[in-house]
């Protein structure tokens, strides 16, 4: 049995890696991408998805959405108040393991909302107008502001999570093509007042070549699919395994199990990396001979 589940698991994660036009270039790199970890069940959304498995969808295809849009100009009122109060920022404590890499970059985040109904205090309290606009679109799992500031660029990655699609709404931005994400190989630049769609599972990257700062609204939004034990899996995964990554805006706010570990598994991965410069040998050991056990855990 454990073989069987291995060779879906192979099977999936091929599927995922080859997915799109863009793929990684290096084999190490497909093997050891985490999205391959959800491969089976993203493989589920894919076949039972609605809309297209495409890299960019349409925006009006979601309508519940267009509140959002019409009322851009109030969510980006809230989210210059928060950036003068400085309060968009990259997490102080090591608790944001889904965004860990890119505060390197400069890029810098406020939480609206999370999946599972997770309760921020803090984004109640300081945009209490955008959280109960969204507060009334039970599809929208995830919301939050987001910055890229200038010269910053988000190197090459996939979400691991096909439950949802991504909505971008452009609050702040330069209104360049030299501030753009590219998902898939397709080029988009972020506009004021204006949103896309697109699904966050194709390979996509994003950069701001510009001398201003780039601030939208991002939100995840629960992909439709046909068969309605597929969506009831999707809200079973909101309530657990995603709810436990939420994370906090100020200390108050409710940080999840996987990011309460994150800290200690950061000092492993720490130390794991300073092997690397002192025995290399002894390093790629210890690395794939975590993998073998961890595989022997799941699937025998």
């Amino acid at each position: 049995m454990g073989l069987v589940v291995l060779a879906v698991f192979i099977l999936c994660g091929i599927y995922v890696q080859n997915r799109g036009v863009v793929q990684h270039g290096k084999l190490l790199r497909k093997v050891t991408d985490h999205a391959n970890l959800m491969g089976p069940i993203n493989c589920i959304f894919y076949l039972f998805s609605s809309v297209k498995n495409t890299p960019f969808l349409k925006v009006s295809d979601f309508p519940e959405l267009k509140v959002i849009d019409d009322n851009w100009e109030m969510i980006r009122n809230e989210a210059l108040s928060l950036n003068e109060a400085a309060q968009i920022k990259a997490s102080e404590d090591l608790d944001d393991l889904g965004f860990n890499s890119f505060f390197r970059t400069g890029w810098k985040r406020f939480y609206l909302k999370w999946y599972g109904g997770t309760n921020l205090k803090s984004a109640q309290q300081l945009c209490p107008k955008t959280v109960a606009l969204l507060s009334g679109i039970p599809s929208v799992k995830a919301a939050v502001f987001t910055m890229l500031p200038p010269g910053s660029r988000l190197g090459e990655h996939r979400d691991p999570y096909a439950g949802s699609l991504r909505y971008h709404l452009g609050l702040v931005t330069p209104n360049s093509e030299d501030c753009n994400i590219v998902v898939d190989g397709q080029k988009y630049h972020w506009k004021d007042g204006e949103s896309v769609m697109f699904d966050e599972t194709f390979l996509h990257h994003a950069e701001n070549n510009t001398d201003k700062n780039r601030i939208i609204l991002f939100l995840d939004v629960k992909r439709p699919v046909r068969f309605f034990l597929v969506d009831w899996f999707n809200n079973v995964l909101s309530y657990t395994l995603m709810a436990a990554s939420a994370t906090k805006n100020v200390k108050g706010d409710k940080v999840g199990i996987i990011n309460k570990a994150f800290h200690y598994l950061f000092r492993v991965r720490n130390w794991v990396r300073q092997l690397k410069g002192i025995n290399k040998p002894l390093y790629n050991l210890v690395q794939y001979g975590f993998y073998a056990a961890l595989i022997y855990l799941i699937f025998f």
